[in-house]
């Protein structure tokens, strides 16, 4: 008879498939280590937050619910995959036994595929009965979370489903220890199928039947549910609510009393201020200026809104000839000092007035002074250098020669022995050059991720960060970089999800503010919101990574801001869900959007998008002091009238809150494209504008800033002339307005005269 070695070979295979399965499953566990992490560290729930369906904490929905998702995920992908290895199996053995003509007189091995099934049918039940939960998270046409059907029908037939799925494994195990035949495991899968069918059948009677003739009645319960937890879930449910008059007289402004926010409205658009920095304070064509910051500094006494920008060395605008190991590894390592100025400072030439500037770094304001100028590390340092080595490294360009200068810091790795850096050049793919260096000594140090971004991540990446961090200068001079950090999650119950970049996200606390110090890379996590459970599990796993905000140096907490990103969030969530009453909600009455505003697209073309939130240093109506706050107008869907603001405040014991001013529903306030049409339609300022557009220049169109002050709205837009053949922009008119007055100048002092003192408006300066 013919015999084939089956056997010896089916192990090798077996055995094969194990390790490869192994190491896939494995590979995929580990990279979802947070999850598993949060959930075994997990906080004794706290607060009274529990869901209204299952009474359950919200620790379980933060942290067991996804562990169990995933645990539930892999087992069943392994339920799945030995499934299949067993029918291979049965397949295998029933054409050697056809072969050696035994297929007649013998059943096929049912045995290990009844066992297998049971498995596969046991996990089933198990993601199903997770699914009830999931059921919260679930999004549908008007609101989120479960409905009148899934809470009278769904919870309870998926119970019965999960329960016919444990009778089928139940089957299915007597089949294995019985004489094995197939048809029981048709049994075995059969009840499951009639009660999943059933349960649709009735999900589909009550929701056409019962629900939809009735939707606002059945569901108003749930829609309170999900505006209540989703409120929860994105911060709002401490937002305060005020009425704001949005009156239109000039008495309104009451400029007597709100001197501090007209004297600090932002005229420098950030584009038009880069543009004019890289022109003017670039100094070498290898400097430049990634981002322009708006902070708050104390100016002679006075706290005053500046723009600052970070000098980084760009070195790839090294001349080609220049490209070499030395020059990019040794000498050209860092960028050097910051500019600031007032955010309404201008020269006459309609340049910035510069408080900081140039290299060595100058003031022209007492107390205001940069004592380590130097940036290794910031937003375009994005390549490895070595330090303390013999060679000097470029500091700053100083008349015909550079000055020169010498890594001070701790910062960096200690290259050490050759056999040390052997293996530090191995890691760095710098096995040609740094080993074999004469100018690289022991004491010398490698700076790595030093982009800001690689390096919180390197660090951390388990937070979500705000992509635009900022440079502060500290009281003792140096420079650092501050990025707000976040802990999100998609698993908050009865929240809707909305989008965060790529991912969707139904729950967003900004707990952390990180600190990396320019100069030695030393980069500091400060939690600033201790009711956030996730952050507070992330400091179970990692106690010495995060420090209590109270620990933060006061010269830097003074410059900690309401994150940009996080009330770009806010403001799209509250658009819909500051409708509270569920009627209204259901029929989506008052429904806003952030405001839209005319912007420049590409080759200068003027487009239609959302206004970017805008940070401004006033008086919030209703207040005593000034203070720092980030504010975005809305306006009703589908409209260009204002509606409301919202307000994050970045100052003192306010830090964190948020108050949104209401407007009268009965009055028509204009919106920032209303505002860009009357500039349009102004005879003489339309006719200027075009006049400029063809004798050989352009005009650039700052972003329109809306300001409450006193009673009334605020409208200013800076506008710039930019000739052809030069890219930097100089300020050649000021606009303000109110809601039923519009005011120009060449100034801004002579635009407020024109709007607040009666003055006429003009194109050009008076006469001395």
């Amino acid at each position: 008879p013919l015999k084939l070695p089956v056997e010896p070979v089916l192990r090798l295979i077996a055995l094969g498939i194990s390790l490869v399965i192994a190491a896939a499953t494995g590979a995929g566990m580990m990279a979802e280590w947070p999850t598993l992490a949060l959930f075994w560290y997990a906080p004794a729930a706290a607060g009274s937050v529990v869901d209204p369906i299952f009474g359950k904490a919200l620790n379980f929905f933060l942290f067991a619910l996804p562990a169990w998702q995933l645990i539930a995920g892999w087992l069943l992908t392994l339920a799945v995959i030995t499934c299949a290895l067993a029918v291979f199996f049965i397949l295998i053995t029933g054409g050697t036994r056809a072969l050696s003509g035994h297929l007649s007189r013998s059943v096929l091995p049912w045995r290990g595929f009844s066992t297998t099934f049971a498995f596969l049918l046991l996990v089933l039940a198990l993601r199903v009965y997770i699914s009830r939960f999931e059921l919260l998270l679930d999004e549908h046409t008007i609101f989120g979370g479960v409905t009148y059907t899934d809470a009278h029908v769904t919870l309870t037939g998926l119970l019965v489903v999960c329960a016919a799925l444990v009778l089928g494994a139940a089957i299915a195990i007597v089949n294995a220890v019985r004489v094995s035949r197939g048809r029981w495991l048709v049994a075995a899968i059969l009840p499951a199928v009639i009660c999943y069918l059933a349960l649709q059948g009735v999900a589909w009677y009550v929701s056409s039947f019962i629900v939809k003739p009735n939707e606002l009645v059945r569901e108003k319960p749930y829609i309170v549910y999900n505006t209540n937890m989703t409120r929860q879930a994105y911060g709002l449910t401490g937002v305060t609510q005020r009425e704001f008059p949005a009156e239109t007289t000039v008495d309104a402004t009451d400029p007597a009393n709100n001197q501090p926010t007209l004297q600090n409205i932002r005229l420098w658009d950030w584009r038009a201020l880069q543009d004019t920095l890289r022109q003017i304070q670039e100094i070498r064509t290898y400097y430049d200026f990634p981002d322009i910051d708006i902070d708050r500094y104390e100016i002679d006494g006075t706290t005053r809104e500046v723009m600052l920008a970070a000098r980084e060395l760009n070195v790839d605008k090294l001349p080609e000839s220049s490209r070499n190991w030395i020059n990019d590894k040794l000498i050209y390592t860092h960028g050097y000092g910051i500019t600031m100025n007032p955010v309404n400072g201008f020269t006459p030439e309609g340049l910035p007035t510069l408080l900081l500037s140039n290299m060595p770094v100058q003031s022209t304001v007492r107390g205001l002074t940069v004592t380590r100028p130097e940036i290794y590390f910031g937003e375009m340092t994005n390549t490895d250098v070595y330090v303390k080595t013999r060679q000097k490294e470029f500091n700053y360009p100083q008349g015909a020669s550079n000055n020169l200068t010498s890594y001070e810091g701790s910062g960096g790795i200690v290259l050490g022995g050759f056999m040390r850096r052997i293996v530090i050049a191995l890691d760095r793919d710098d096995l040609a050059k740094l080993p074999f260096s004469d100018d690289v000594t022991q004491e010398s140090r490698l700076l790595m991720r030093r982009n800001l971004h690689d390096r919180v991540s390197a660090l951390a990446p388990f937070l979500t960060y705000d992509p635009d961090p900022y440079v502060v200068l500290g009281d003792d001079g140096r420079l650092s970089w501050i990025m707000d950090a976040f802990t999100v999650s998609d698993s908050y119950p009865y929240s809707t999800h909305y989008h965060l970049d790529r991912d969707l996200i139904n729950y967003m606390r900004n707990s952390v503010k990180v600190v990396i110090d320019a100069y030695d890379g030393t980069t500091t996590f400060y939690v600033f919101d201790t009711d956030d459970p996730i952050i507070a599990a992330y400091r179970r796993i990692f106690p010495s990574l995060f420090k209590d905000a109270s620990t933060m140096p006061p010269g830097l907490r003074k410059h900690v801001r309401y994150p940009e990103l996080l009330l770009k969030l806010q403001a799209e969530v509250y658009g819909l869900y500051h409708m509270t009453d569920p009627e209204a909600f259901y029929n989506r009455e008052d429904l806003w959007t952030v405001a839209t505003e005319v912007g420049m697209g590409e080759g200068g073309a003027q487009t239609t998008q959302a206004m970017q939130p805008n940070f401004v240093l006033m008086k919030l109506p209703g207040e005593a002091g000034i203070e720092f706050v980030e504010i975005l107008p809305f306006t009703p869907a589908n409209r260009n009238n204002l509606i409301g603001w919202i307000a994050g405040r970045s100052d003192g014991t306010k830090y964190g809150t948020s108050v949104v001013y209401n407007f009268p529903k009965t009055k028509l306030v204009d919106g920032p494209l209303q505002i860009e049409a009357r500039i349009d339609q102004n005879a003489q300022l339309s006719g200027q504008l075009t006049l400029w557009n063809q004798q050989g220049s352009h005009v650039r169109r700052g972003a329109l800033l809306v300001i409450p002050t006193g009673r009334a709205l605020l409208y200013a837009e800076p506008i710039y002339l930019q000739a052809e053949r030069s890219p930097m922009p100089e300020l050649r008119l000021v606009v303000l307005a109110l809601q039923d007055k519009l005011a120009y100048g060449p100034t801004f002092e002579s635009a407020m005269a024109a709007l607040f003192g009666g003055g006429v408006s003009s194109l050009t300066a008076a006469p001395a």
